[in-house]
């Protein structure tokens, strides 16, 4: 069973860790620089929000989220959010709860948008979740990110109404 709740001070190490994987795996973040514990906390608290997916039975943070507005002033009803769950733990629909949990508590802040900007098209898995949950497809930018190798793959930005 998996819980999620917001970010403490005392997440900051494994939730560096798992932000971190992702990063070096260069196939989903647009981030290519590692957090450090000294930037991690900042970096969790400077969101409007981070979730954090805790294992019941063992404590273990095994995913987590941010949430922050995704532009400013009149767009500023519009948020965005990024995902990551543990290496070792995808696949357990982790990724699914932190989602939920984002459209509900992004939601609670005000928010009327959630707006990916940069879903990776070779991203199969988030776009079936995507899909699934009710997210709205906005086209296609052609060679929108790069890969960790060099190449470049399309992102698909999606968006879902929260009221």
């Amino acid at each position: 069973m998996i819980t999620i709740r917001k970010y403490r001070v005392q997440d900051i190490v494994p939730a560096m860790e798992i932000w971190n994987e992702v990063v070096r795996d260069g196939i989903a973040f647009p981030q290519d620089e590692e957090l450090t514990e000294q930037s991690a906390d900042s970096f969790f608290n400077s969101q409007s929000y981070t979730g954090v997916a805790e294992e019941n039975s063992t404590g273990e943070l095994v995913g987590l989220y941010i949430l922050h507005p995704n532009n400013v002033g009149r767009c500023g009803h519009i948020c965005n959010t990024s995902y990551a769950v543990k290496s070792d733990k995808r696949g357990l629909h982790i990724g699914e709860q932190l989602v939920k949990d984002s459209l509900k508590v992004g939601a609670e802040l005000g928010f009327h948008i959630l707006q990916f900007n940069a879903v990776v098209a070779t991203n199969s898995h988030a776009l079936h979740l995507y899909e699934r949950l009710g997210f709205t497809q906005l086209g296609r930018i052609p060679q929108g990110f790069r890969m960790k190798d060099g190449h470049y793959e399309d992102i698909i930005p999606h968006y879902i109404l929260l009221k």
